[in-house]
């Protein structure tokens, strides 16, 4: 996840921004999978105050913490970044210098990893060539298989979190081709290179660096060096970060691991979970088409936050299409308003609080959309 939006979804955790995600545990939700033991995390802030006319925003996890200026700052020689990275990293986690040490010895600089995330395929695209990437007949035929084949484990996990089995095999699909395509650089080369030589944002990757160690310490059947990922360091079939695996994983079979490469109870249970952790709502709608006047001028809010009341967007213009979900209280709860370029013209949607949540996987607006409307495809070939 998570974050400038990488080509094929990097993510629980990296999003349109690189910005960091949080590192403490969410506000009560629905039946939250029990995990194997983790860090003890402290309760999510209360939700923030609405500002004037604004709905409040969905409470979410503090942000993740990220290395200090003197891991990361260009200025300083390369040779006492990482020379601090590893007294960042021994004395935050907890892990052996000579083994921080030992294990940075092995990493690459890659060029290709620079050349990768500073050229994101699908962040300059318009709505209608970013849709045909992920809503093709392969990938909603795919999601179907897929379903079938592990239905009695999704339903499973959607009735114990309250979030749909085909929103966790929608998250797979965009993000590895239901587990065909999880990477093939070696996450140690993705977030050395990037920590170290990508400084606009090297703190965010020095601090999953950091993470990556704690992680594999906490799960020792990860191979640190031999873990591969994207270019961007996310791992498994559901693309997770290791701060995001670290902090969210869930193990899924109770079998005293949490396996998010290829073992999936566990990559069931986690996704679920980093979907509880910000914020879904069980039963809640995701989106709605919306009818626009267009004699007046688009909305565009500063960012995808749902804080709008439903009457002031109306007020502006934009109401759901009949028949479209709207929110069960529309005085307690709003919307964010999304204005795409679609093949027939301009189209105008409504983003309610699973809207946002999905968006904390990745964070551009498209990525989110493309998630639902797969989502209601695999759910529609489903068998009774």
């Amino acid at each position: 996840m998570i974050h400038s939006a990488f080509p094929r979804a990097c993510a629980a955790v990296l999003s349109l921004s690189l910005a960091a995600c949080a590192t403490q545990s969410p506000p009560p939700q629905p039946a939250a999978l029990a995990a194997a033991p983790e860090p003890a995390a402290t309760p999510t802030a209360p939700p923030v105050a609405p500002a004037d006319g604004l709905l409040p925003k969905v409470p979410q996890p503090p942000e993740r913490p990220v290395a200090p200026p003197t891991v990361t700052d260009p200025a300083i020689p390369r040779e006492q970044r990482i020379a601090a990275f590893v007294d960042y990293t021994a004395t935050t986690y907890g892990v052996a210098p000579q083994r921080i040490r030992d294990t940075l010895a092995q990493a690459e600089y890659k060029q290709s990893i620079i050349d990768a995330i500073t050229r994101p395929a699908e962040a300059v695209k318009p709505w209608r060539d970013y849709r045909p990437i992920f809503i093709t007949p392969a990938r909603i035929n795919g999601g179907r298989a897929f379903y079938a084949e592990n239905r009695e484990a999704l339903d499973r996990v959607s009735a114990q979190t309250g979030v749909p089995a085909e929103y966790i095999v929608a998250i797979i699909g965009v993000e590895t081709s239901y587990g065909r395509n999880t990477g093939s650089y070696r996450v140690l080369d993705a977030l050395y290179t990037l920590a170290f030589d990508h400084p606009r944002r090297a703190p965010f990757f020095a601090g999953e660096l950091a993470q990556l160690f704690a992680l594999t310490a906490q799960e020792p059947q990860l191979d640190l060096p031999a873990l591969k990922g994207s270019y961007a360091g996310a791992m498994g079939m559901g693309q997770f970060m290791p701060s995001s695996y670290r902090l969210w994983a869930k193990d899924g079979d109770r079998d005293g691991r949490r396996d998010l490469l290829t073992h999936k109870p566990d990559v069931f249970a986690s996704i679920a979970n980093y979907f509880v952790i910000h914020g879904w709502q069980a039963g809640g709608p995701v989106v709605a088409r919306a009818q626009f006047d267009a004699q007046r001028a688009e909305f565009v809010p500063e960012n995808l936050e749902p804080v709008h009341p439903m009457q002031a967007l109306a007020a502006r213009g934009y109401r759901p299409l009949a028949g479209e979900p709207v929110p069960r209280d529309t005085a307690s709860e709003g919307a964010t308003v999304v204005n795409l370029d679609g093949v027939a013209g301009r189209e105008h949607w409504l983003g309610y609080r699973n809207y946002y949540v999905i968006t904390r996987y990745n964070r551009s607006p498209m990525y989110a959309l493309a998630v639902h409307q797969l989502a209601q495809e695999i759910r529609a070939g489903a068998q009774p």
